[in-house]
C-alpha cells in the first residue's frame, strides 16, 4: 500500500469502532432462562419494547479491526482513550471534559497520537511514541 496519512489512519480506526459496535453481545456461557417467553396482547407491545437489529460485520472488517487494534499498542494509554474516543464519535466538548484541557490541545494531542501511528506504518526511520514528542 502507499503511505499512509493521518486521514486514513482516523478512517481505520472509525471503522474499527464501527466494527466493534456491530460485533454480537459477549454473554456468559452456562446460564439460561427456565421461564416461559410471554405472549403479549397486539396493545401491549405499543410500550415500545422495540429490538434492535444489528447486523453483523463481514470477515474483511473483522480483519482490518484486529489489525486496528495492534496499532494502538504504539501509543501511551491516554492516546489510545484519546483516538478511540474519537473514533465512536464523542465530541471534542466531551473529550476536554474527560482530559481536562482545551479542545485545541485535545485536537494537538489527537493528531499527534495519528502521526505516531502514521510514522510506524510507514516504517520512518526512527519511530516515536506520543510521549516523547514535547
Amino acid at each position: 500500500m502507499a503511505e499512509w496519512t493521518s486521514e486514513q489512519v482516523a478512517e481505520r480506526f472509525r471503522e474499527a469502532a464501527q466494527t466493534a459496535h456491530r460485533l454480537p453481545p459477549v454473554r456468559v456461557q452456562g446460564y439460561f432462562n427456565t421461564w416461559p417467553a410471554i405472549l403479549r396482547q397486539p396493545w401491549e407491545t405499543f410500550s415500545g419494547d422495540d429490538a434492535y437489529y444489528r447486523f453483523p460485520p463481514d470477515p474483511a472488517a473483522i480483519d482490518r479491526t484486529e489489525e486496528t487494534m495492534r496499532w494502538v499498542l504504539w501509543l501511551g494509554e491516554e492516546e489510545r482513550h484519546l483516538v478511540w474516543m474519537r473514533a465512536e464519535g464523542w465530541r471534542w466538548r466531551d473529550i476536554c471534559r474527560r482530559f481536562g484541557c482545551d479542545r485545541t490541545t485535545a485536537w494537538r494531542r489527537w493528531q499527534r497520537a495519528l502521526a505516531v501511528v502514521v510514522g510506524h506504518l510507514n516504517a520512518t526511520a526512527t519511530p516515536i511514541r506520543a510521549s516523547e514528542i514535547a
